[in-house]
């Protein structure tokens, strides 16, 4: 599906790997919705780039929030031809520490988030690409590109809650792709390893350099970039489905 005129929703694109994506799909001649809790940060890209992107404050676990931004969107743009879905929290706790099980409410809230908030955006997105009219040779209507991590398959010491959302994630993406098969509707995850964004910013120098050394290669962080140049593969090449693509440079996760 060609980038150029299409219409993208992207969760959590005020910053970081989503708001690398909001730039490249703007850059490629899309429009782009932002939805994002981050108020400031989602209109300061709204007057940088103009009349191509508007920012809606949503939450994506309300049904509610999801459903009037897809319909904001739909009045601003004229339709919804691709939806990125980035948002998520980590919030890192052990299954028993010092003795002490896990708050459920953690383990839930996390899964709200980054599982939960995923499909909610997914189905309401399908939903809106479903009524309309198709825009490839081969009938396809739409992409949807969720997002897991390499916590899905090597989770580390304290990321319990993390691992079973993204997990989840990778979990949906076939049988999501063959729900929404019938209606040209692709669906596709993409699967990061340790991408920099601000949060290693803050990381002592030590830890940043070892972080840097666990790739195969390149031994460095992956780059917000990246992830976008991965997304308008996706969303070009029809022939990609039902796919969790690792993009990690080859890291294997250990305990710690």
């Amino acid at each position: 599906m060609e980038i150029k005129g299409k219409v993208a929703i992207v969760t959590g694109g005020a910053s970081g790997l989503g708001e690398a994506t909001v730039r490249r799909y703007v850059a490629l001649g899309a429009k782009a919705a932002i939805f994002d809790m981050n108020e400031e940060r989602g209109q300061a890209l709204v007057k940088e780039l103009g009349d191509s992107v508007i920012y809606i404050k949503v939450n994506v676990v309300s049904e509610e929030d999801v459903a009037a931004a897809i319909a904001k969107t739909v009045a601003t743009f004229g339709a919804i031809h691709i939806c990125n879905n980035f948002a998520g929290i980590a919030d890192p706790a052990k299954t028993v520490s010092k003795g002490k099980a896990m708050p459920l409410a953690l383990f839930t809230k996390v899964i709200n988030v980054n599982l939960v908030g995923t499909f909610n955006v997914l189905r309401l997105a399908a939903e809106q690409m479903a009524k309309q009219d198709t825009v490839t040779g081969d009938g396809g209507r739409g992409v949807i590109i969720n997002t897991a991590s390499i916590a899905a398959y090597e989770g580390q010491i304290g990321q319990i809650a993390y691992s079973a959302s993204k997990g989840g994630v990778v979990g949906i993406t076939l049988p999501a792709a063959r729900d929404l098969a019938v209606y040209g509707i692709r669906v596709n995850t993409i699967v990061p390893g340790l991408i920099h964004t601000p949060l290693f910013d803050t990381l002592p120098e030590a830890a940043y350099k070892s972080l840097c050394e666990s790739p195969l290669y390149p031994q460095r962080l992956g780059k917000p970039e990246e992830i976008a140049h991965l997304s308008q593969y996706i969303v070009e090449n029809d022939y990609t489905n039902g796919e969790c693509i690792r993009m990690d440079a080859g890291i294997r996760m250990q305990p710690r």
